[in-house]
């Protein structure tokens, strides 16, 4: 039980609710169909039916939609603790696809396990919504980026949003934190050239901000950051838990 206790899911679905001895048991039946994953390959290709759910424990990795001429968008980054493919594992069908950006740790799940869970414990079941919820609303503010915030503040902007759901799984802080992404992902995910990632990075850091360098991010002033993109994390919803 200590395990799962310790476990980044549980780390952040503690957020939301303060879970009980029963649910902690059954977050730990779902971990039990554990897979090692090496980077590179589809992990779940768009398009794929009969899919099972993932729970990631350890690694990064990205989804993304392939366009008609081969152009890539991704769409968001998947961190310790994050699901993968829970809205495709009960829509049958998954419209986006999952690549390993690093050698990662999952545990399958199927979507007769979630609905037994969801059965068994609702408050377990509401927590896990509250975590898809949330995905959503950061996927509403990535857009809100990428239509309307100039490339240094999006980026900037970015940047926090990261360390936010790294510090919520006890994997980053204000300090900073591990992170394996390239300028190349960077790029598809903020609609951005590589070229011009690397520009905003250089502005960014000879501002005094931030600097983002050898696989990890370090904020050099955090607060400055902050009022530079003008985030507000309201919508990541880590205030505590909202359940006892």
């Amino acid at each position: 039980m200590k395990d799962i206790e310790e476990s980044p899911l549980t780390r952040k679905l503690q957020a939301f609710v303060a879970l009980s001895e029963d649910e902690l048991g059954v977050l730990e039946r779902l971990h039990l169909r554990r897979r090692s994953i090496t980077a590179g390959g589809d992990l779940v290709h768009q398009g794929q039916s009969d899919q099972a759910a993932y729970i990631l424990a350890a690694g990064w990795v990205c989804s993304y939609k392939i366009q008609s001429d081969g152009a890539r968008q991704i769409v968001d980054f998947q961190i310790p603790g994050d699901f993968l493919g829970l809205r495709s594992v009960l829509l049958r069908t998954s419209d986006h696809s999952f690549e390993p950006i690093t050698d990662i740790q999952a545990a399958e799940v199927f979507a007769d396990d979630l609905l037994e869970a969801f059965e068994d414990t609702p408050r377990l079941a509401a927590a896990i919504l509250w975590a898809a919820s949330r995905d959503e609303a950061m996927v509403v503010e990535h857009l809100v980026g990428v239509g309307r915030r100039d490339a240094d503040a999006r980026l900037a902007h970015f940047l926090l949003e990261l360390g936010e759901r790294m510090t919520l799984v006890g994997m980053g802080s204000k300090a900073g934190y591990a992170c394996p992404l390239t300028q190349y992902h960077l790029a598809d995910a903020l609609g951005l050239s590589s070229v011009h990632v690397n520009r905003v990075l250089r502005h960014l850091r000879e501002l005094g901000l931030v600097t983002f360098r050898d696989g990890h991010v370090t904020f050099d002033n955090y607060d400055g950051l902050v009022n530079f993109s003008e985030f507000d994390p309201a919508y990541l919803d880590q205030t505590g838990p909202l359940l006892k």
